[in-house]
């Protein structure tokens, strides 16, 4: 028996054992599960928001009605007791968390991720980065009630006529929310940058600075860029923080105005939530928006990840 048949067939009897066949088929279980739970999700989104949708009959709120698709996603009147279901006023606010939330979290996460990989000593870093974990580990809604207790009250003597409820707060909280997300990821592909691209750099009188800045960082390019992405999902989705602190005001807000940031608004998942906990009737149109608004929020997320993997890839560099 040749020795590539002998190892065949080692490998055909290993595989086929009781213990690893028990332990492939659990694994294999494990991935259908996680298939199997999208699909019912995406399933149950499009089914649902189907049922809210027509391309013909008439934007009108009488329950059981429906709505056609170019309002829902042109109009900017979100008023779901009088029949006005114009997305764009909740996707507005939503872009407003997404803008306002980046400013904060991206320098400080790439910030914090430099001198994690680059300076801090491995002692200093074994304290610091667990320690920025448990940002992530806080409760969203603790955050919010952060955002309304401490950072308004702070802000208010800063800025005047700043309310209780303001998106200026909300995107502050949620932009500390996702910095440890931002820094982790970026300090890992940083410290996967090999040390002879940072020694050559030295070699030619660069300084610290220099290296970190003109080399690592754009080095570990793919990696940062797919931090941010996740990252402004993970915004975009935030829900209990941005419910608490932005208020419940539904309104057609111009995100690239910072004027706009001191008054109240309505993201698209606070929507969600308003909705499904106020006095809405299962089944009527009220009820239905709520998949509509879902699946809306789906499509963002969906493309935003899309192009995070299609920049990894692109510019993904191998050492």
């Amino acid at each position: 028996m040749s020795g590539d048949s002998l190892e065949d067939d080692l490998t055909s009897r290993t595989q086929n054992a009781p213990p690893e066949l028990l332990s492939r088929t659990f694994f294999f279980v494990c991935a259908a599960l996680s298939i199997a739970t999208t699909i019912g999700l995406i399933l149950l989104l499009t089914t649902e928001a189907a049922k809210f949708f027509t391309f013909s009959a008439p934007l009108v709120g009488v329950e059981g009605d429906t709505a056609t698709v170019v309002e829902f996603l042109t109009g900017t009147n979100w008023q779901p007791t009088s029949g006005q279901f114009g997305v764009l006023a909740l996707v507005s606010a939503t872009l407003m968390v997404m803008i306002g939330s980046s400013v904060i979290a991206l320098p400080l996460g790439v910030g914090t991720a430099i001198y994690l990989s680059e300076y801090a000593s491995p002692r200093v870093r074994s304290i610091l980065k667990p320690g920025l974990e448990i940002l992530a580990g806080i409760p969203t809604v603790v955050y919010g009630f952060f955002a309304i207790i401490y950072i308004t009250p702070m802000l208010q003597p800063f800025v005047p006529g700043l309310g209780t409820f303001n998106m200026l707060s909300a995107c502050i909280v949620v932009g500390i929310m996702i910095i440890p997300m931002v820094a982790s990821i970026s300090e890992d592909a940083m410290s996967a940058v090999p040390e002879e691209l940072r020694q050559a750099g030295y070699g030619m009188g660069a300084t610290k600075f220099e290296v970190s800045t003109g080399v690592v960082v754009p080095s570990a390019l793919s990696g940062i860029f797919s931090s941010f992405i996740l990252a402004l999902s993970r915004a975009i989705g935030e829900t209990m923080a941005v419910t608490i602190a932005s208020g419940s005001t539904a309104q057609f807000l111009n995100p690239f105005n910072p004027a706009t940031y001191t008054e109240r608004a309505l993201p698209m998942t606070a929507a969600m939530v308003k909705l499904v906990g106020g006095d809405v009737t299962g089944g009527g149109l009220a009820y239905r928006s709520v998949f509509a608004i879902g699946i809306t929020l789906f499509v963002i997320t969906l493309a935003m990840n899309v192009i995070s993997d299609y920049v990894a890839q692109r510019y993904r560099e191998e050492y």
